[in-house]
């Protein structure tokens, strides 16, 4: 049995379902929102790529080191983006989230916060996860903003610890929060859900 196993996580309109090969339409077109494949700091497919990054997925899911997830519209089933738990390790119950985009129209809303609310539930909740981690590019300066906000605490940087698309070699910025400190993280995200949205 998978420490991830399949499921649909939704809440205030947002459901993560996980990905699948009839995923690749609305994956193609959330990514061409943004041309977001020509961001040197991101994963995200290009659109001739869109299936290979699915196939690829789906290879990591079957042998249990990444479960990905469709991020899509509950109402519409319109995909938003993609994320997933990555570098899975059950005997030490920790798991990292990562390889996560959204369409550019998504980018500043209530997504990604309520997408994380899900993943961190999920984890702390029904995994019973010790520690849920995430590394980011260090010059994703956004990703680490939008990290540190959920209430991750930085763990350090691997220095040339990865290959970027364009070939250069990355540093990575590591992050996680811990059980212990789910309680207080969940309060903040459901805080930053609930409070008005700067325009």
């Amino acid at each position: 049995m998978a420490f991830v196993e399949p499921v649909t996580l939704k809440l205030r309109g947002i459901a993560l379902v996980p990905l699948a090969l009839a995923h690749e339409d609305g994956l193609r077109a959330a990514a061409a929102d943004g041309e977001l494949w020509k961001l040197r700091i991101t994963s995200v497919p290009e659109p001739e790529g869109t299936r290979g990054y699915i196939e690829a997925a789906l290879k990591m899911r079957e042998d249990g080191n990444r479960f990905a997830f469709a991020v899509t519209d509950e109402a519409s089933g319109t995909v938003l983006g993609s994320t997933s738990f990555h570098d899975i390790l059950p005997a030490i119950k920790r798991a990292e989230i990562g390889y996560t985009w959204y369409a550019r129209r998504c980018q500043r809303t209530h997504v990604n916060t309520t997408c994380k609310l899900l993943m961190l539930t999920h984890a702390f909740e029904a995994l019973g996860c010790n520690v849920v981690g995430w590394r980011t590019d260090n010059f994703n300066f956004a990703s680490q903003r939008a990290i540190e906000r959920l209430g991750a605490k930085k763990d350090g940087v691997i220095r040339g610890h990865a290959i970027r698309r364009d070939g250069t070699i990355r540093d990575t910025v590591m992050y996680s929060v811990a059980a212990g400190e789910w309680p207080e993280v969940k309060a903040q995200l459901l805080y930053l859900l609930d409070k008005p949205r700067q325009p």
